[in-house]
């Protein structure tokens, strides 16, 4: 499983977090994310829940000494689950290269004139 989540997901290795796959199926994908928290647990499992294909999404944290977020996604058959996972993934990144842009056009400058 571990050469399968290198092939899909690469920029998450190369971050060094651990994904476990814990169940893969056309409709349903449930993953681990070992090291995280509830931070990209919510973002992943909000931006799914907006996906049109998706039927359901969540996540939990199992124990709280852990602190691993296992995330859940369930769609309507129509889009596979890995798929739609690739595309919420887009998605969080985007968000967050926007958010980047936001702050180096007005925050920046701002920091510049006040030094």
């Amino acid at each position: 499983m571990a050469c399968f989540i290198k092939e899909v997901f690469p920029t998450l290795v190369m971050m060094r977090m651990r994904v476990e796959v814990k169940k893969l199926t056309d409709k349903e994908i449930v993953l681990k994310l070992h090291g995280e928290d509830h931070t990209l647990g919510n973002l992943v499992a909000k931006l799914a829940l907006r996906h049109p294909n998706v039927t359901m999404a969540a996540y939990q944290i199992e124990h709280p000494l852990e602190g691993s977020p296992v995330i859940r996604i369930v769609t309507d058959g129509n889009r596979e689950a890995l798929e739609v996972l690739k595309e919420v993934l887009r998605e969080a990144i985007d968000y967050v290269d926007a958010v980047i842009q936001e702050i180096e056009k007005k925050v920046l400058p701002e920091v510049r004139r006040s030094s």
